[in-house]
């Protein structure tokens, strides 16, 4: 028997595959998100309701 190569042991198939692995991604990063929004849009209402920040209307149509 001959050693694997690099290129061998890249292309085998002989490591364990995580089951549900892109399901487990999907139900971290989704809340995360979720929850990321809830707390930068809350924020940003905060940041209006003491004037700190307050978006301008800028049209464009002159």
């Amino acid at each position: 028997n001959l050693p694997m190569t690099s290129v061998e042991f890249a292309c085998s198939s002989d490591f364990d595959q995580t089951p549900f692995g892109l399901v487990r991604i999907a139900l971290v990063v989704v809340p995360f998100l979720y929850v990321g929004t809830l707390i930068s849009k809350n924020f940003a209402a905060l940041l209006e309701e003491h004037d700190i920040f307050v978006p301008e209307d800028d049209d464009d149509d002159d």
